[in-house]
């Protein structure tokens, strides 16, 4: 028995001895893994403000810049735990690390993935030079101003002051129409007047009126203008004319503009801009004999 006793304490001891040895063995290995890990700390935070100033230059959207700067400093971080696990040798447990982090990162990714591609939606709409926040843009049957772009949504306000949040997979694969990124748009009004006008007039009034109404159109000649159809109580004119304009509610305020100065200048000239007519026309002809007449009254 204490023969048994004196081996298992020799082999205790030369145990110890053996963890001691390799812990005197693997002390350098320990300081330059805890200095790789001090420095990338330092280096995660450098080149987080690095990549924040470059990215703000880029994206006007702060949340997004911080998200960037953030996942950068994180991939510093884990780069240097990577490298401090190999100065320590500790291969088996990198392997193991790694195998670990791609299936939990594979079961967060299936969880995860309407949020992860409204994420990255939301990285690649922020880099588009073409939808900036400002825009006037229309999509998905809403048309607004751009107010927010952010890692999970796109948000406009519309012209009756409504918010209308539309996520970024959403903006990213259906067609989107900015108005902003032309200086100019094309006013289409529509009109009609009475059969019994001058059309040559008509048309050479009309315009005239938009040429002296709006600075863009330099003269008459400037302005498109076709009759269309002979409606059922007005011949139907379109015309068409081209103003500065980065937003639907300028064109609207436009054609809201030339119709006033339209309906001013008909009403000034005696040219008629008729409302639907019925006209009822009886064919049948009723003969009523004045003896039957006075009978039908006499018997009331």
């Amino acid at each position: 028995m204490k023969e048994q006793f004196n081996n298992a304490l020799g082999n205790l001891i030369s145990k110890l001895e053996g963890w001691f040895n390799t812990i005197i063995e693997y002390i350098p290995n320990f300081i330059l893994a805890i200095l790789v890990m001090v420095a990338s700390y330092f280096a995660a935070k450098y080149i987080s403000k690095l990549v924040s100033k470059l990215v703000s230059k880029k994206v006007n959207q702060e949340s997004i810049t911080a998200a960037i700067a953030r996942v950068t400093a994180v991939v510093v971080v884990t780069l240097g735990l990577f490298i401090s696990l190999g100065v320590m040798n500790l291969g088996k447990a990198l392997t193991s690390l790694l195998a670990g982090a791609g299936v939990v990162g594979l079961a967060i990714g299936l969880a995860l993935q309407g949020t992860l591609a409204n994420t990255f939606a939301g990285l690649i709409l922020s880099f588009r030079k073409k939808i900036q926040i400002g825009n006037w843009v229309e999509t998905t049957g809403y048309s607004g101003e751009v107010i927010d772009i952010n890692l999970k949504d796109f948000t406009l306000k519309e012209a009756d002051n409504n918010i209308v949040v539309i996520p970024n997979k959403t903006i990213l694969e259906n067609p989107l129409k900015n108005y902003s990124l032309t200086t100019r748009m094309r006013v289409f009004l529509e009109c009609g007047v009475g059969y019994e006008s001058d059309l040559e007039k008509v048309e050479q009034l009309t315009k005239e009126v938009i040429a002296k109404t709006f600075d863009q159109v330099e003269k008459p000649e400037n302005v498109e203008f076709y009759y269309t159809e002979f409606g059922d109580s007005s011949i139907n004119y379109l015309c068409r004319f081209w103003i500065d304009a980065e937003s639907m509610l300028e064109k609207l305020r436009a054609k809201t503009k030339a119709i006033i100065e339209i309906k001013k200048a008909y009403d000034k000239e005696g040219i008629n801009i008729p409302f639907p007519i019925r006209t009822l026309q009886f064919d049948n002809k009723l003969s009523v004999k004045s003896q039957d007449l006075q009978e039908a009254f006499s018997n009331n």
